[in-house]
């Protein structure tokens, strides 16, 4: 029972990590019909953002106030770089498909292989806290700290999101565009900004994410391709969830994390059997895409 429990935990904080890379995208995709191959790179500029900052300042601030500092160095790396594509690269392609995937895909090559040739393609040791790397437990368990910190990170911008699409002017032009958008723009809504806004949001909770998959699953490890790893499992939770609906992006980054973790747990150590996790997940894209092709939840935020 006591392994049960530690699975299952550690199985929510990854989905925790699947539904911040996955949201932004989803937004993306809901609103502005972009599908964003140049995600990848917002988490991996936030990872080395918090990286370069939380390096620098380690002499001068205690541990948790550089992780949180780190934290906001992610988080502003990432809407910073996503808002400046938006404007530069994707704003003048809007009804070009082809156009928009081509530039994102190249724009990730070219900043990907930049990074390789100034960093190398050794991993970077990030200095964060040492309690991230304890646990607290609870009679027999014992629940990893860093699996908390991304499990609330999930829950809170989960929460945020939701009030944000349903309480504000702009996330209610958000709903709207998605229903409809020639219908917003004939009333006179500005919808360029709302684009930029999205965009933004998206690279924020990018950033996040690919600190959060630094410290939590890759040891406080920073690498070039990173982002590019997590992309195709956030491009898989969207497509699960419905493209464009951001419970369904939750709904089904838990699923993708149970079905993952579970799978490498049981039969992971088995012979040949060491990429079982990777497959279950396809196979569940593969069950559900069958079900229902829109996803679980397509066609609403």
């Amino acid at each position: 029972m006591t392994v049960l429990a530690d699975l299952t935990f550690s199985a929510v904080a990854l989905s925790a990590v699947y539904f911040l890379a996955a949201s932004g995208l989803s937004l993306i995709y809901g609103l502005m019909d972009v599908l964003n191959f140049a995600h990848g790179l917002f988490m991996t500029l936030g990872a080395y953002a918090a990286w370069d900052l939380t390096t620098h300042l380690t002499s001068t601030l205690s541990a948790p106030l550089n992780f949180a500092v780190g934290v906001l160095a992610a988080i502003v790396a990432g809407a910073v770089v996503a808002g400046l594509t938006e404007l530069w690269l994707i704003r003048p392609l809007y009804g070009r498909p082809i156009s928009q995937i081509l530039v994102t895909i190249g724009l990730d090559l070219a900043a990907v292989g930049l990074l390789l040739g100034g960093f190398g393609s050794n991993s970077l040791s990030m200095p964060v806290p040492l309690w991230l790397f304890e646990a607290t437990h609870w009679g027999s368990l014992s629940l990893p700290n860093a699996d908390f910190v991304a499990l609330i990170a999930g829950v809170v911008v989960l929460v945020g999101l939701e009030w944000f699409l349903r309480r504000t002017r702009y996330g209610i032009i958000i709903r709207a565009g998605v229903e409809n958008r020639d219908m917003v723009r004939a009333l006179g809504v500005d919808v360029g900004r709302a684009f930029t806004l999205v965009f933004i949001l998206g690279g924020a909770m990018a950033g996040l994410a690919g600190l959060l998959n630094s410290v939590v699953f890759n040891g406080d490890l920073v690498s070039p391709l990173q982002g590019d790893g997590l992309l195709i499992f956030a491009f898989i939770v969207v497509v699960i969830g419905g493209l464009g609906s951001i419970r369904g992006s939750a709904v089904a980054a838990l699923l993708v994390g149970v079905v993952q973790d579970f799978s490498n747990y049981y039969l992971g150590s088995h012979p040949g059997m060491a990429e079982i996790g990777n497959l279950s997940v396809v196979l569940l894209l593969a069950l559900v895409l069958e079900w229902r092709p829109r996803g679980l939840f397509g066609g609403t935020l």
